[in-house]
């Protein structure tokens, strides 16, 4: 009798690798589904980033009408946590327990910080915004309690992000890392839209108890998700628990020491940060600058972030696939900002009277770069760290990586507000996101300029290790 269940799921195995981005880094000790189990903690950073950036921003400004400059400081509190990623990182990697546990504690704890921010937050922004009987209460109580529950979610965020990308690389092979990484981001940018179409829909009609019930049920889906990503993913083992509590203790100070002593250390962190800046000034400019100076209709420009997360995807796909095969992670950061430097210069020209389809080319090329970067700068910082250092170094790139990323949203709505209280009246629409463009031209050409020494390295050790091959092709950090 024919096994209709077994066929159906051979060939699902068979489909995974083939179609799914980064399966190929399953092995019999770490399958598919292990892998994708774990990813789910990515989707929950991506619902909090979306809930928070994008779904929470719009209601508390239209519908809950809180000053937009009290959003802002609201939506920036995350960032207060985000240097603290590397002590985060240094933690899990010198966790002692009873059970030898290291990752797990801080995804847990992680995700309850999660959990007790949602749970606050629809109440907290009730009172903050003066709604119903929360008129009276003093101003002091909306203020505070709306900044715990931000600070809680951005603290559980960083937090798990870290950590579970520290997991993952735990489980498998150095040659195997990007690969993991990679499947991870994706499962970010799928947690993403996944969640910005559920929000949208479920908040169609907003009702204040509506935003309760998102809210807190965001809560605990992350609770769950988490739980199911968790489960039976570090192995207990008492030898370990044992070993690590006889092992000296290091202190932070000397474990960042010895990190940034690594030859090339300090100057791949400048890279992220001026790359990560140079790319992340456009986030919040691209859908405003297609409506004010394309005339593209709200539904084109909402499209616009699925070109952008499309054109990422390519990024991390390529890059993974590169440096699995022995490429250099230098070489792959100057290809993702080589491609930007065109890509924005495209979108520039758009409002020139090139034409749209430049424009959207130009998105697309950004996501792509932005994708190349970040892998390489990602599978490089793992690299360049020792071996039971790997949480301290993803720390250190996830704390440069969330600052600057903050801090070019931040500057870009500076940087336009300021052009256009200087603009006199009546001149382009488009001179405030072009002067914002160009200051990422200028980023990523010195992010170029930055790594390039470490790329000239990489290739001198190239040649030293393989005389034979002339090309100059770099395999490795440094």
């Amino acid at each position: 009798m024919f096994d209709y269940r077994a066929f159906a799921m051979r060939r699902l195995a068979a489909l995974g690798p083939r179609y799914l981005p980064f399966a190929d880094v399953a092995t019999e000790e770490v399958p598919l589904r292990r892998l994708l189990r774990l990813s789910l903690f990515q989707v929950t950073v991506g619902m909090a980033l979306v809930l928070i950036v994008g779904t929470l921003n719009r209601v508390m400004i239209v519908e809950l009408s809180v000053p937009a400059t009290l959003v802002a400081g609201m939506l920036a509190l995350p960032l207060i946590f985000a240097p603290l990623r590397t002590l985060i990182g240094f933690k899990s990697d010198v966790h002692v327990s009873a059970l030898g546990l290291r990752r797990a504690p801080y995804i847990w704890k992680g995700t309850l910080y999660q959990f007790g921010g949602f749970a606050i937050m629809p109440f907290a922004l009730l009172v903050l915004s003066g709604y119903g009987e929360a008129i009276d209460a003093p101003r002091w109580i909306g203020y505070s309690s709306a900044a715990l529950s931000f600070l809680l979610v951005g603290a559980g965020v960083h937090m798990v992000q870290t950590v579970g990308l520290a997991l993952a690389t735990d489980l498998v092979a150095e040659e195997d890392q990007p690969k993991v990484v990679g499947l991870m981001y994706v499962m970010l940018l799928l947690g993403m839209v996944v969640s910005a179409l559920v929000f949208g829909a479920l908040l169609e009609t907003y009702t204040p108890g509506r935003l309760i019930q998102v809210i807190q049920g965001a809560a605990v889906v992350t609770v769950a998700l988490n739980l199911a990503a968790l489960w039976q993913q570090e192995a207990r083992s008492r030898a370990r628990a044992q070993a690590m509590k006889a092992a000296p203790r290091v202190r932070f100070a000397d474990a960042w020491s010895t990190l940034m002593a690594r030859p090339g250390m300090l100057r791949l962190l400048v890279v992220i940060g001026l790359g990560t800046f140079g790319f992340g000034m456009a986030d919040v400019l691209m859908e405003p600058y297609g409506g004010q100076v394309l005339g593209l209709s709200v539904a084109s420009t909402t499209k616009l972030t699925a070109l952008l997360a499309a054109g990422t995807l390519a990024g991390f796909a390529l890059a993974a696939r590169g440096l699995s095969r022995g490429g250099a992670p230098a070489r792959y950061a100057v290809i993702g900002a080589g491609i930007g430097l065109p890509g924005f210069a495209a979108i520039i020209l758009s409002s020139f009277g090139v034409g749209v389809p430049v424009f959207l080319a130009g998105v697309f090329a950004t996501g792509l770069g932005a994708g190349l970067f970040g892998h390489a700068t990602l599978t490089a910082t793992i690299r360049a760290a020792p071996s039971d250092r790997v949480g301290l170094s993803l720390g250190a790139w996830g704390a440069v990586q969330a600052t600057a990323a903050g801090l070019g949203i931040a500057a870009a709505g500076i940087v336009r507000d300021l052009v256009v209280g200087l603009t006199p009246a009546g001149n382009a629409p488009q001179t405030p996101y072009n002067t914002v463009f160009l200051i990422e031209i200028l980023f990523l050409a010195l992010a170029i300029v930055v790594v390039w020494p470490i790329l000239r390295r990489s290739a001198r050790t190239r040649l030293v290790n393989n005389p034979s091959q002339s090309d100059g092709r770099p395999v490795e950090v440094s």
